[in-house]
């Protein structure tokens, strides 16, 4: 704003407002104070001018906040008169005019926006009709690339077809180029045999043995397609035809000869441990019959194959001392030793192979076929011998039972030799496979094999048990000898320590089936004919058992017949009569006690059947429920001989109780008959012996039998008494 002088009037106020002080950071404050800052500080001044002269005296506060003495009160009344503020009527004219001029700026404001508005409106105008054009132009634009990029795409295929064609004719011109190259050298072998001397420097040129390889199998191919369509220029079959068989022969000659001087290179190299020589050699001969004839060589040369001492490590290694039979344990050590060392040899040598060889798969293959086939084979025939069935060496020496912990040793360590072989890497080759292959033989026949190892295990068990009774058993003889000893000895006792060798035996010949049988089907056949092989068992010893017992009783019946006391009733007579009643009541404890362990003996094979069976056997239908069958068939020969057995107790028994009280009634009939006299009823000796009997009795049924028999016993005793 511009300045002005305080004592200029206010109608003479020069230009007030400018449209600049609207500009940029507009405050009102600021302004504001523009616009009053002039009036303002000489009213200012003339307050302080007049709070001076008003100063005199003492001092009253006057409404403004100033002070006044007393003695100027009169002074002060007197001024209450004038104004206070008297720039007001300036400050108010000023706020008109700044008004009047607000006014007149939002007119010029408002008329500058007007003619804008119109300026802009007819620029928009003409910027639309621009764009316009330019929008028909960018189309024609378009409308001409699109031209052109058909136009060039259609340039572009035709260039495509045209470089396809120079292509397939230049490729046309390299194969007849070729052909003709081939032709030529074609011409070098059709040639009389044994001309092979006369051949161009590239078929004799050591440094070019790749590329004379490669012409060399060319020519092959190319001779043996048919002449009449290669070289339609030759005329006359059978000119042709003596031709081709000539070219082929010299050049399967040539081929022999190459391939056996890049062998013999190969084999140098090899010797050297030269890689690079062995690489070279090698691809060159996987021209020929895809290097087949290398991989086989390579693998054939290898000391594992060809040293005769490494065999004979091998079988010491795992067969120990041939004069003595390898035991199990030892072998498997052995083996496991062995197959650890195969496993090496076969990661260094794939080291070498996967360095050297093009294809490194294959000649993997070949080399692990060579391991199974050749090394293990031949320590396996040594290994496991089939033994004879019919005449197996006996269990003292291994039995047939031997064979089969071999051959069980044998598989598990050749499946881990195939599983470590397999990590090591053998190509497409089933090792799995071909390690299965190599017991197949044995596996075909192990369950003829298992079962007669448990009937040679039961024959040989039985035939230990018999020997063992002679040996404690005390000789024959009357019972004047020895009161009842040749009733009451058994010469093969049940023992439930004998059937459970038995269980024994057939656990381990389930882990067998378990190893050798992968399919569920096959395994729970093989299961099946295992455990029918142990119930035939235990049900032919403990029915044999029972029916030794059985016999005793029998024979102790026949002794109590003999001496049944008659009419005489001599100490002699008597004598012989209690010894055998004492053989009757001890063949009674020891058919109890055969009853007692058949029980057992059968409880333990149930168990093992519900433990150990029924899981191998449910996954197949029909085999669990048919196992259950054969069980119950074969325990119940072992129930009816039990049963027959319990039957003759009773009659023991009850033949024992009549001897008594007989014994005593024939006394007394023949001391006094009938002697008038008065008899008391006290019990008489024979019920005391009776009653002591049958204690007897009871008890040993009680502490022997159990379940079923315990009660058909004791209902039947009770019934008969």
């Amino acid at each position: 704003m511009k300045e002005r002088s305080k004592s200029s009037s206010v109608s003479n106020l020069p230009l007030i407002l400018n449209i600049d002080d609207f500009k940029g950071d507009f405050s009102f404050d600021a302004l504001f104070g523009n616009l009053v800052n002039e009036l303002l500080p000489s009213f200012q001044e003339d307050s302080a001018d007049s709070a001076e002269g008003h100063g005199i005296g003492g001092t009253d506060v006057l409404p403004n906040g100033h002070t006044r003495t007393s003695s100027d009160a009169t002074k002060f009344a007197q001024g209450l008169s004038a104004p206070l503020f008297p720039e007001v009527d300036a400050l108010l004219l000023l706020f008109k005019n700044s008004c009047k001029e607000l006014v007149d700026l939002r007119k010029q404001i408002d008329g500058k926006l007007s003619n804008l508005k119109k300026e802009v409106s007819t620029q928009d105008d003409k910027h639309r009709k621009t764009l316009t054009e330019l929008e028909k132009g960018v189309d024609g634009l378009f409308n001409s690339f699109a031209r052109l990029d058909s136009r060039i795409s259609s340039v572009g295929q035709t260039a495509a077809k045209v470089g396809d064609h120079l292509q397939s004719a230049d490729a046309q011109r390299e194969t007849a180029s070729q052909a003709i190259e081939l032709i030529k050298y074609l011409m070098e072998f059709n040639r009389n045999p044994g001309s092979l001397m006369e051949l161009s420097p590239l078929f004799s040129d050591d440094s070019r043995v790749a590329e004379a390889a490669s012409i060399a199998q060319k020519l092959r191919s190319f001779a043996e397609e048919d002449i009449s369509k290669a070289m339609p220029s030759v005329v006359g079959g059978a000119t042709a035809s003596r031709g081709l068989e000539v070219a082929v022969a010299n050049l399967q000659e040539y081929c022999n000869e190459l391939e056996n001087r890049l062998l013999a290179r190969f084999d140098a190299a090899s010797q050297r441990r030269e890689l690079s020589t062995m690489s070279e050699c090698a691809k060159i001969l996987s021209q020929f019959n895809r290097g087949t004839s290398a991989m086989q060589h390579y693998v054939a040369t290898r000391p594992m194959f060809i040293d005769v001492e490494v065999m004979n490590s091998d079988n010491k290694l795992v067969l120990g001392d041939q004069s003595s039979q390898a035991i199990p344990n030892y072998v498997a050590r052995g083996l496991s030793k062995l197959y650890k060392e195969i496993t090496d040899t076969v990661r260094k040598e794939a080291a070498t192979i996967m360095a050297v060889f093009p294809s490194p798969n294959d000649v993997m293959s070949i080399l692990v076929q060579r391991v199974l086939e050749q090394r293990v084979t031949s320590l396996l025939d040594k290994l496991l011998e089939k033994p004879s069935i019919t005449h197996p060496r006996p269990v003292g020496e291994g039995g047939i039972l031997w064979y089969l912990r071999m051959l069980a040793v044998a598989y598990e360590k050749t499946q881990e030799l195939a599983r470590d072989l397999r990590a090591v890497g053998c190509g497409d080759l089933d090792v799995e496979g071909l390690t299965e292959s190599l017991f197949s033989a044995h596996k075909d026949e192990y369950p003829e094999y298992e079962q007669a190892s448990l009937r040679q295990l039961y024959q040989a068990k039985l035939e230990e048990l018999r020997a063992e009774s002679q040996k404690v058993s005390e000789p024959s003889g009357t019972i004047g000898r020895s009161k009842g000893a040749s009733v009451a000895s058994s010469p093969l006792e049940i023992s439930v320590a004998a059937v459970t060798e038995f269980l024994r035996w057939n656990e381990e010949a389930i882990t067998r089936c378990t190893l050798f049988s992968s399919l569920p089907a096959t395994l729970a056949a093989n299961v099946r004919s295992v455990f029918t092989c142990l119930l035939h068992q235990v049900s032919q010893y403990i029915t044999d058992g029972l029916e030794r017992a059985r016999d005793s009783l029998t024979e102790a019946a026949s002794l109590r017949e003999r001496f049944v006391i008659g009419s005489s009733v001599s100490r002699r007579v008597t004598s012989q009569a209690e010894a055998a009643a004492a053989a009757g009541e001890s063949s009674f404890k020891s058919f109890m006690v055969a009853v007692q362990r058949a029980g057992s003996s059968v409880a333990i094979v149930q168990q093992y059947f519900a433990n150990s069976i029924s899981r191998l056997l449910l996954p197949v239908d029909g085999s669990h429920a048919a196992a259950c069958e054969e069980m119950a068939t074969a325990m119940s020969s072992a129930e009816g001989a039990a049963f027959k057995g319990l039957h003759q107790c009773i009659e023991t028994v009850m033949a024992e109780v009549d001897r008594l009280l007989s014994a005593e009634q024939k006394a007394a009939d023949y001391h006094s008959p009938d002697d008038g006299m008065v008899h008391d009823h006290r019990p008489t000796n024979a019920c005391t012996r009776v009653v002591a009997y049958l204690s007897r009795v009871l008890e040993t049924a009680f502490t022997t039998l159990e379940g079923l028999n315990k009660q058909a016993f004791l209902t039947e005793l009770v019934r008969c008494l």
